[in-house]
C-alpha cells in the first residue's frame, strides 16, 4: 500500500505585523532591509488567548468542508507542535474531541519544529503500509511569536504564526503518476541543540531554579533564542548534503525533479540555498512573504499555495526538505496528485 498527500488546508491568525512597525523599533533597520534579509513584508500573529490547537482546528475544519473527507474517515491523527495547550494531556487528544473524530482514532503529539512536516509524513506513511490506518490527519501548528519579546529584532523579523491541516491517504491507484509518499532520509545532532531553543518554562530550568534563590529572571517569560550564524552555517553545510542523500538513495539527478520545496526558513538562506545547490529559480517554490517562517507549517502552506498558482502540477515529482531546531533534518519524494471532489 502505498500513500499519497490528498489535501492540504492552512489556517492563518487574522493580526499581521508588517516592516514599518518593526522597523520603528530601531534605528538600524528599514522596512527595505528588513525585506531583503528575511524575504518578508508581513507576519501572522496569534490573537490574545488563540493557541495552536485554536489554528488547528480552523485548518482542519477547511479540510473537512473542502468535501475531501469527513472527521468520521479519520482513523489517526499526528499533531506536530512546540507549542501545546498543556504539558499535559496531549493536545491531538483534544483535537480528537474538538473535531468530531471518532474514539477509535489514535492521536499523537510530537516536538518537533522545522523538519515537523517531513517527520509527520514518515510517521504518517509508516502507519499506512503497516496496515495501521488510512485516513491521517497530520496537524502542523505553531504560536512561536508567544516566545518573542517585543524588542527581539533578531527573530521577530523571522517568524509568524500558522497551522496546515494535510490529509495523508492510503493511496489505491497503480497509475506511474499516481500520488506517493518516499522515500525519506532524516539526520539528528543534538549538539545544535543551543543554537535555537527555549530554555525556561519546562522542567530543566525548573530544576535549576529550585536549587537556587529564585530571581526576577528566573521567573520571566518563556524566551526563544536564536544563534543566527551558526543556523546559517549548520543550513549551508546540512541541506546540500541531505539532498545529495536522497538522490543518492533514489537514483535520480537533480535535473529529474520538477519542483524543490525546502522549509521556508528565510529568504536570504534560502537563495543562497538554491545558488549553492545551481536549482533553477524556477523549480525552487518561494512562498513566505506575508505570513513568515510559520515552523512546521512552512511546507504544506507553501505546497497549497504553489499547487493553487499553477507552480506545481499533477504527476510532478516534488523533494520536500526540512532542517532547523534540533538539530533536526529530513527530506523525502513526493508525487503530486491530489485528491479531486467529483
Amino acid at each position: 500500500m502505498s500513500t499519497r498527500i490528498a489535501a492540504i488546508e492552512y489556517s492563518l491568525p487574522g493580526e499581521t505585523l508588517g516592516n514599518e512597525t518593526l522597523a520603528a523599533l530601531s534605528d538600524r533597520w528599514t522596512p527595505e532591509r528588513i525585506r531583503a534579509k528575511t524575504g518578508i513584508d508581513t507576519r501572522r500573529i496569534v490573537a490574545k488567548g488563540q493557541s495552536s490547537a485554536d489554528l488547528a482546528v480552523e485548518a482542519a475544519t477547511k479540510l473537512f468542508e473542502s468535501s475531501v473527507v469527513s472527521p468520521a474517515e479519520i482513523d489517526f491523527i499526528l499533531l506536530c507542535t512546540q507549542t501545546p495547550d498543556y504539558f499535559l494531556p496531549t493536545t491531538a487528544c483534544l483535537l480528537q474531541e474538538r473535531l468530531g473524530i471518532p474514539t477509535t482514532a489514535g492521536a499523537l503529539d510530537f516536538n518537533l519544529g522545522c523538519s515537523g512536516f517531513i517527520y509527520g509524513l514518515g510517521l504518517a506513511h509508516g502507519l499506512i503500509e503497516s496496515g495501521q490506518a488510512r485516513n491521517i490527519l497530520l496537524l502542523t501548528a505553531e504560536t512561536y511569536t508567544r516566545f518573542i519579546g517585543e524588542q527581539d529584532l533578531n527573530v521577530r523579523t523571522i517568524f509568524g504564526d500558522a497551522a496546515a491541516a494535510t490529509l495523508v491517504q492510503a493511496n489505491d491507484s497503480a497509475s506511474k503518476n499516481a500520488g506517493e509518499v518516499g522515500p525519506f532520509v532524516y539526520g539528528t545532532d543534538g549538539r545544535g541543540a543551543e543554537n535555537l531553543i527555549v530554555r525556561q518554562g519546562a522542567f530543566r530550568a525548573a530544576a535549576a531554579a529550585s536549587e537556587a534563590a529564585e530571581t526576577e529572571a528566573e521567573s520571566e517569560p518563556p524566551r526563544l533564542f536564536m544563534d543566527g550564524p551558526e543556523i546559517f552555517v549548520f543550513t549551508l553545510t546540512t541541506v546540500p548534503l541531505l539532498v545529495e542523500s536522497i538522490l543518492t538513495r533514489t537514483g535520480l539527478t537533480l535535473d529529474q525533479i520538477d519542483r524543490f520545496v525546502f522549509h521556508q526558513a528565510n529568504g536570504h538562506m534560502l537563495e543562497h540555498l538554491r545558488s549553492k545547490m545551481d536549482i533553477p529559480p524556477e523549480k525552487f517554490v518561494v512562498e513566505m512573504s506575508d505570513c513568515g517562517n510559520t515552523v512546521s507549517s512552512t511546507i504544506p502552506i507553501a505546497l497549497k499555495r504553489a499547487a493553487a498558482s499553477g507552480q506545481i502540477q499533477p504527476g510532478q515529482r516534488l523533494l520536500l526538505v526540512g532542517f532547523g531546531v534540533g538539530y533536526s533534518w529530513g527530506a523525502a519524494l513526493v508525487r503530486w496528485n491530489p485528491a479531486t471532489i467529483e
